[in-house]
């Protein structure tokens, strides 16, 4: 049993492509910024090397509306957990200089998400989830 969760948020009128990129993304953004989190290589049977996994489970979550995912994002925050953000302009970008000069234009409060990921203690991210379910 892991101590600690890996949660993602996504706003469920997105797009299924967006979904899809949206967490990619997100997830990338837990795999570099902790390494304890990264997985052994997998080795098949002809001794090819495949990459590693991130070794938490990562749960989907859908948010109906963006205050749903707004609220998330902010019980995140109150926790003190570590949260990767995307917002909805980042669809239009086209490389981290565009991604960055982007967000930088946005205070919290004002950010107008698309998802979020949650990485912290179980029983903290549970919380900062409450009542959403997962994405189906």
């Amino acid at each position: 049993m892991y101590d600690k969760k890996i949660a993602v948020v996504i706003l469920n009128s997105l797009e299924d492509w967006q979904k899809l990129n949206v967490t990619a993304f997100l997830a990338s953004s837990i795999a570099i910024a902790f390494p304890e989190t990264h997985g052994a290589p997998l080795v098949s049977a002809s001794g090819t090397p495949y990459l590693p996994f991130i070794k938490h489970p990562i749960l989907v979550y859908a948010a109906e509306s963006d205050e749903q995912l707004k609220r998330a994002f902010n019980r995140a925050a109150e926790r003190e957990l570590n949260i990767g953000i995307y917002t909805k302009e980042l669809f239009a970008t086209k490389n981290e200089e565009g991604n960055i000069s982007e967000i930088v234009k946005h205070a919290d409060s004002d950010l107008n998400l698309a998802g979020i990921i949650i990485y912290g203690e179980n029983k903290k991210v549970d919380k900062a989830i409450d009542k959403l379910k997962f994405h189906s």
